[in-house]
């Protein structure tokens, strides 16, 4: 019974991150159904600047980064999952709602950035739990679980957030997100995330403080065998996210000629259908190999850029949205393969740092998607979606050859693992 207990807590902890996944990507589209009201744009005179509306995404991304990588091993160090979390999440849910006070473009773009830090080290945190909580047999189903958040969040908040700005004000999203995190997270952090005491949490304030550990363990991620593969599959993971969610409204709205209601309900497809093979793919991974787990990067890569490939060519808009829901059906199968990889190649200890540097180069490099995008499809005469679009093909090109190149070179490397157990086990 003890035991059933145990498992029962530990799933709770999981889907109470995936609840917070889930508002935090709520949060980071808001500015994607945003930069299609007229209000909301003429209120920061950014009507007719592409560039400046991908800054608002942008800016978000480069702080989100900065934090995940530079943040997260001091909540490793000093604070621990569930402490973490709470910080976070308070910080998170004041600026969320104080950002509709602005008044000015350059202070809501400084606003925009520390939200973005405030939520940097969520992802690393929630690898952290998994990681404590799950064998390394048992991790591809939680991963894949709490992952689910980042296209549920999507699936529901293009619509949830295109109801609330076109039925009510574009205020009402800001205060809405707040709202979510102390009403729904920040209790559900509370009751749920009850995690094992990590060693840097049981020294005293004074030598937390004076504590090199935080420079200790980020220098040991750093060292992670195979951190550079992981690296660029995330960032070419990332851009393909950032840059997609970021012009997806306005490109279904003034290019497919969509209406505003079409716009919020086609908008969330492409997510809800990435929340089905995202499941799928944690579920694969527990059933394969972690070295055969790199082929999905394959095959979920080549068809992406096929997927969008018919969408950017394609005159018929029915055409051309399918070929966008696909696309992401087959880019939310590589999602868990990412944290999995970094539980299995990281020290135990230094997993969230890990993470964090994954996750926060993977943001900051991919932070500046959605403005080249921007650029791109500001053309000379008219909007060119077709050639910012042609950028998520790239990066899917990207992630399917270094899939091809993990793969081997995670056969020599999972070879020397085998290789020094075999020699401790005899010394």
């Amino acid at each position: 019974m003890n035991n059933r207990n145990t498992s029962i807590q530990r799933w709770l902890g999981v889907i109470t991150l995936l609840a917070i996944v889930i508002i935090s990507y709520i949060d980071r589209i808001n500015v994607s159904i945003l930069i299609t009201n007229e209000e909301f744009l003429n209120v920061f005179n950014i009507s007719n600047d592409r560039v400046a509306q991908g800054e608002l995404m942008t800016l978000f991304l480069v702080g989100y980064g900065i934090a995940a990588m530079f943040l997260t091993p001091m909540y490793e160090a000093f604070l621990g999952v569930r402490k973490g979390l709470i910080v976070s999440i308070c910080i998170w849910a004041i600026f969320t709602i104080i950002s509709p006070f602005s008044g000015s473009l350059f202070l809501l773009l400084f606003f925009r950035f520390i939200l973005g830090a405030s939520e940097g080290p969520l992802f690393s945190l929630k690898t952290m739990y998994i990681k404590d909580e799950f064998g390394e047999t048992e991790r591809g189903k939680p991963n894949a679980v709490s992952s689910m958040g980042v296209s549920m969040g999507l699936a529901l908040g293009f619509p949830l957030i295109t109801y609330f700005i076109f039925q009510f004000n574009w205020h009402t999203s800001f205060y809405l997100l707040g709202f979510l995190n102390l009403v729904v997270g920040l209790p559900l952090i509370l009751m749920f995330i009850k995690t094992k005491e990590r060693e840097g949490n049981k020294v005293k304030l004074k030598k937390r403080i004076q504590s090199d550990e935080p420079i200790k363990t980020f220098i040991s991620a750093l060292k992670t065998p195979g951190l550079i593969w992981i690296l660029v599959i995330e960032i070419t993971t990332l851009s393909y996210l950032w840059g997609s969610s970021s012009w997806l409204p306005t490109y279904l709205l003034n290019e497919r000629h969509f209406s505003i209601k079409q716009m919020g309900f086609i908008s969330s497809l492409p997510f809800i259908v990435s929340i089905g093979s995202g499941f799928l793919g944690g579920y694969l991974i527990d059933k394969i190999s972690i070295r055969k787990a790199s082929l999905l990067f394959v095959v979920g890569g080549v068809l992406t850029a096929l997927c969008v490939t018919i969408t950017v060519i394609s005159p018929n808009r029915t055409i051309a949205a399918l070929g966008l829901v696909l696309a992401n059906g087959f880019w939310g199968i590589q999602g868990p393969v990412i944290p999995t990889m970094v539980q299995f190649l990281s020290k135990g200890k230094n997993v969230g740092s890990t993470y964090g540097i994954v996750n926060g180069i993977g943001n900051l490099v991919s932070a500046f998607m959605p403005v080249i995008m921007g650029a791109l499809i500001a053309g000379q005469v008219k909007d060119n979606f077709a050639a910012g679009f042609s950028l998520l093909i790239g990066t899917q090109v990207v992630t399917a050859i270094c899939g091809i190149i993990f793969y081997f070179y995670k056969k020599n490397l999972l070879l020397g693992i085998k290789k020094d157990i075999r020699q401790k086990i005899i010394s």
